[in-house]
Parts: C-alpha cells; structure tokens; sequence
C-alpha cells in the first residue's frame, strides 16, 4: 500500500477496530509529536493520550479506510470528556447540554503516512457536521502542538494554552480550541 493517492471511505468505527487503532494511535503519538516535544513529553503523552472506548460504544468514533486499511481516525462526543484514554485520569462521561455546552472533538490521529493527505481535515469535517446533526451549535478540543495548525486551518480559534501533567510530573503541552458550527 503507498500513500501517494489517499482516496478513502469513513465509515463507524467498530469494538473490532479497536487493536488496529490502538496500533495506529501508538504510531502517530510516536512519530507526529517527536518534533514537537522534548523525550520526556513524547513518553507522557502516551499516558495522557489514546482510545476512549466510550466514543465507539456511543457511535461517534470513526475510522478512515483505504482498501481495508485504517488510515486515520476521529470522533466526536456528547460527553464531558475532554481528551484522553480508557486509562486517562479525569474522566467525565455526564452528558453535555447541547444548548450550553460545545460537542467534544476527540482522539483525531492520522498514520504518519497518509499524514498532511486530507485524511484528518475529513475526519473533522464528518464529526463536526454529525455533532451539528446532533444539534451542538458549537465544537471543542483539546489539540496538541503537532494537530494545532490543522485546527486553525478549520476555523478553531485557541481558547487557553496548558500542560497536562503525567503521573510522573512531567508536563505535555496542549491547547483549547474552539469553533461555532
């Protein structure tokens, strides 16, 4: 498989997608963040980053394929959670007031073959043209340094610049962004 023409289908992601995307995820947090971050910040970003299972039992999650191969992925959320994993600290599954509160865009990666291809800006426009369907009037995320410019591009706008802090003390930065629908 080469990535020269990234012609791709999106389709739900599945529990059975699950390996195949953690895989992916693994990737792209080791290849797409090392020129961003210090050692130390790539390690805790693995920590801090990766699936949210959540996300695909509520069929907001889906996977950009080629030939039956996933090449990137993307969700979106009705929950509180802002970013992070199964095994990710400060969890909040509570259901947001969509008249109040902004859908949550999440866990976007893309393999770093197919990166700068379109693969993440399509994933971004499915999940914010579902989140609207759901009636949010407005989307969040949490980006990180290597994904930030694909969000401005799209029209988020930076709300706050932060470190999240691993078990370890070690601080990954990110930022939040925002966009109306």
């Amino acid at each position: 498989m080469t990535a020269d023409s990234v012609v791709f289908a999106i389709r739900l992601a599945l529990e059975r997608d699950i390996p195949a995307l953690s895989s992916l995820m693994e990737t792209a947090i080791a290849e797409l963040l090392r020129p961003f971050l210090a050692p130390e910040q790539l390690r805790g970003s693995f920590e801090i980053m990766g699936i949210d299972t959540q996300l695909i039992a509520d069929g907001t999650y889906f996977v950009a394929e080629q030939e039956g191969y996933i090449v990137g992925c993307g969700g979106w959320s009705r929950r509180a959670t802002h970013f992070g994993g199964d095994h990710s600290a400060r969890r909040d599954a509570r259901v947001l007031d969509l008249k109040t509160e902004p859908a949550r865009i999440r866990a976007m990666y893309t393999n770093p073959a197919f990166a700068r291809r379109g693969v993440g800006r399509a994933l971004l426009v499915h999940c914010e043209q579902r989140a609207r369907l759901a009636g949010f009037i407005a989307a969040e995320l949490v980006a990180t340094l290597a994904g930030e410019l694909l969000y401005r591009a799209n029209g988020y706008e930076e709300i706050e610049r932060f470190s999240e802090a691993t078990s370890g003390g070690v601080g990954v930065p990110l930022v939040r962004m925002r966009k109306r629908l």
